[in-house]
């Protein structure tokens, strides 16, 4: 009866929300025209030069080479020609490619620097010159070129220019001209092997896919082991899971999907399939760490690999799952996250069971980490196989392994 109740309000809670508005752009021009109506509108902006680049493009007769001081401004400001641009509150200019902001975090991709992430309080400016997707909070999603500095934003369409103070942005990401752009991820293999007097090998892989628009986040991942002690195998298990969110503020999402995969045949588990819809709120966003909690109602199907002649091989059971997510900046070279979901749900279906991943990650080269993983997965109560041979709760694993963003 709880779970239906939660349910009903997750639905009436997610059905009460208005759907932002879509701003259209109306100029009918085409992207490079409204590119070009953006630097027209550079050109208009005060220009400021110090005294010292003034006397520099002074020649002997005292005559100021104009061409010289446009150049000087053109480092100090310039202007977007293929790439975007981003300048940090230190005065450095960053070439490259928006991906998208996110929780103030801003993915940039460079030639020089690789995927790199800029929190937001950090940057003084940007100048896009991809046509973007904003997602302004409570209000509308804007498409047009965007232009940041200090706490004003500006979109502009044409000659129709949207203004907007820093505060309210919620999110933006490239206004795609292809799918490959909305897309990033980051690998990680581990591989242990050991000969002498017994041989044994481990594999362990790690697997994060995320899709960001400005309106809604999809995140897919994949965690996995294999092992085996003098050709006998002594782990397989998989885990794949799901989560869609979208924003309806800067803290507040809902999720129309989240969704699990795990088979695991040491803990007697052919298959088992969680899927539900869930609320979530971001507690706190800060330059150093992130604190969020996510949850809702959900089913479990459980599929045992064998059972006793008492016992039902495939179980359908109701669920409420939470979960939250913590990370954290330790240093410039470390970062740690960590992620709980807890299930509560029937007999059949463990009772309630938990998964949490602690990770650290040591950054080695701007696509590069070495990360360091400990996980825990505990289950209440394990579904005993034909033998009556019971699974143990517990089942630790601690994974080092090379990770490659893309």
């Amino acid at each position: 009866m709880k779970i239906v109740i939660l349910f009903l309000l997750s639905f009436l809670l997610l059905h009460a929300q208005e759907r932002l508005t879509v701003v259209k752009d109306t100029s009918g021009l085409s992207d490079d025209a409204i590119r070009e109506k953006a630097q027209e509108a550079d050109k208009k902006v005060k220009k400021t030069l110090d005294i010292q680049d003034v006397i520099e493009a002074t020649d002997s007769n005292g005559k100021v080479d104009l061409a010289k001081l446009e150049a000087k401004w053109e480092k100090l400001s310039p202007t977007p020609k293929k790439y975007d641009w981003v300048q940090t509150k230190s005065g450095e200019w960053f070439k490259g490619n928006i991906k998208a902001l996110y929780d103030d975090r801003l993915e940039f991709d460079s030639k020089e620097i690789g995927l790199y992430t800029f929190k937001l309080a950090d940057v003084a400016q940007i100048k896009s010159y991809h046509l973007m997707r904003v997602n302004i909070e409570n209000l509308a999603s804007i498409k047009g070129v965007l232009r940041l500095k200090d706490d004003k934003l500006t979109i502009i369409q044409g000659d129709t220019k949207y203004n907007f103070a820093k505060k309210q942005i919620v999110s933006f990401a490239r206004d795609a001209e292809t799918e490959r752009n909305l897309w990033s991820g980051k690998a990680s293999v581990g591989l242990d092997m050991r000969r002498g007097n017994s041989q044994q090998q481990d594999f362990t892989a790690n697997l994060k896919l995320q899709r960001r628009s400005s309106e809604s986040h999809l995140a897919l991942s994949y965690l996995g082991r294999v092992s085996s002690k003098d050709k006998v195998e002594i782990s397989n298990d998989h885990r794949f899971n799901e989560k869609y969110d979208v924003f309806l503020s800067r803290n507040f999402f809902w999720t129309p999907l989240f969704s699990e995969l795990y088979i695991d045949k040491f803990k007697n588990i052919d298959a088992q399939i969680t899927a539900g819809v869930g609320v979530g709120y971001t507690l706190f966003d800060t330059s150093k760490a992130r604190w969020s909690f996510s949850g809702g109602p959900a089913f479990v199907y459980t599929r045992h690999t064998t059972v006793d002649v008492a016992t039902k091989k495939t179980a359908f059971s109701p669920a409420l799952e939470v979960s939250t997510q913590y990370k954290r900046k330790i240093n410039a070279m470390t970062k740690l996250s960590y992620d709980y979901k807890l299930t509560y749900t029937t007999r059949e279906a463990g009772v309630y069971k938990h998964h949490m991943v602690l990770v650290l990650e040591n950054s080695l080269l701007s696509w590069l980490d070495f990360d360091i993983s400990g996980i825990w997965d505990y289950v209440k109560s394990p579904t005993a196989d034909k033998d009556g041979a019971i699974p143990l709760q517990n089942d630790f694993q601690m994974i080092m392994g090379l990770g490659v963003a893309f």
